[in-house]
C-alpha cells in the first residue's frame, strides 16, 4: 500500500470520569484492571512486553510499545497492524480518558479468516469500544 492511498479512520472515544487517574490508569494499567472491563489476558505495563488478550473468539498476540506512567499506554493488538492506546488526563479530582483505535488498512482491503473489510470490522468494533468504554470501564473506575 502506498502512502496516499485512502486508509480508514482511527476510532477515537473521549470521555471523562467521576475518579482520580491513579484508579483510572490502574483499571487501564494492570493485567487485572483490564480483566475486569475488557477481556482476560497476561498483561504487565512494560515496554517491549508480549502479551495476550483472550476474546471470546481467539487469543490475540500484542505488544506494548509504550507506557507514560499514569498519563498514557499503547500496544499493538493482534496480526492486522492495530495499535490500541490510552490516554489520560487529570482534571482536578476527574479524569479524562481517551482511547485510540488505530492502526486499519484501506477501506476495501479484505481481512481476517470471514473476509471482511477493514471498514466493515472498524465500524463494528467502533460501536463496541463505545459500550465498553462508557460502561463498562466506567463501572469499574467510578463503582
Amino acid at each position: 500500500m502506498t502512502n496516499n492511498q485512502e486508509k480508514v479512520p482511527e476510532i477515537r472515544k473521549t470521555t471523562v470520569f467521576n475518579a482520580s487517574i491513579e484508579k483510572v490508569w490502574q483499571a487501564v494499567s494492570s493485567s487485572e484492571g483490564i480483566a475486569e472491563w475488557f477481556m482476560p489476558n497476561d498483561f504487565e505495563p512494560k515496554e517491549g512486553h508480549e502479551f495476550t488478550l483472550h476474546s471470546p473468539y481467539e487469543k490475540s498476540p500484542c505488544k506494548v510499545l509504550e507506557v507514560n506512567q499514569p498519563t498514557g499506554l499503547t500496544f499493538t493488538w493482534g496480526v492486522f497492524g492495530w495499535k490500541v492506546s490510552f490516554e489520560l488526563k487529570e482534571l482536578e479530582g476527574k479524569t479524562e480518558f481517551t482511547l485510540i483505535h488505530s492502526g486499519w488498512g484501506a477501506p476495501n482491503e479484505v481481512v481476517g479468516p470471514a473476509g471482511e473489510t477493514h471498514t466493515v470490522i472498524r465500524n463494528r468494533m467502533n460501536n463496541g469500544w463505545e459500550g465498553i468504554v462508557n460502561d463498562r470501564l466506567r463501572k469499574v473506575v467510578e463503582g
